[in-house]
C-alpha cells in the first residue's frame, strides 16, 4: 500500500509561485510513475504535469505548460510541482497519484492540497 501526503498548497496572489510536494511511502518510489491532477469547484479533474519512473514528463494540460514543472527526488522519496505565475484559475484542490510503472491507472492517491489564486 502506498501512501501519499501532499503539501505546499496556500492561497496567494497571481502572478506569486508556489511549489508542492508530494511524500511517498510503502512502496519502491522509483518503480512508480507520479502524476499532478486538480480540481476546482464544479469541474472536472484535470491531469497537470506527470513524471514516470524513468524520470521523462509530460507537460499536462495546455492551460499550465509552460508555467507548471514536475520533478522528483527518489532519495527523498518526492515529487514536486513548480507553478509558476499563477492565475486564478489555477484555483484547485491539487492532487498528487501513483501508478505502478508499466501500468495505466492512477491506483494510489493523495488527500489533496488546497491552491488558491486571489486576483
Amino acid at each position: 500500500q502506498v501512501r501519499l501526503v501532499e503539501s505546499g498548497g496556500g492561497l496567494v496572489q497571481a502572478g506569486a509561485s508556489l511549489r508542492l510536494s508530494c511524500a511517498a511511502s510503502g512502496g519502491t518510489f522509483s518503480h512508480y510513475d507520479m502524476g499532478w491532477f486538480r480540481q476546482a469547484p464544479g469541474k472536472e479533474r484535470e491531469s497537470v504535469p506527470a513524471i514516470m519512473w524513468s524520470g521523462t514528463s509530460t507537460s499536462g494540460a495546455d492551460s499550465v505548460k509552460g508555467r507548471f514543472t514536475i520533478s522528483r527526488d527518489n532519495a527523498k522519496n518526492t515529487v514536486y510541482l513548480q507553478m509558476n505565475s499563477l492565475k486564478p484559475e489555477d484555483t484547485a484542490v491539487y492532487y498528487c497519484a501513483a501508478r505502478l510503472l508499466g501500468t495505466s491507472v492512477y491506483q494510489w492517491w493523495g488527500q489533496g492540497t488546497q491552491v488558491t489564486v486571489s486576483s
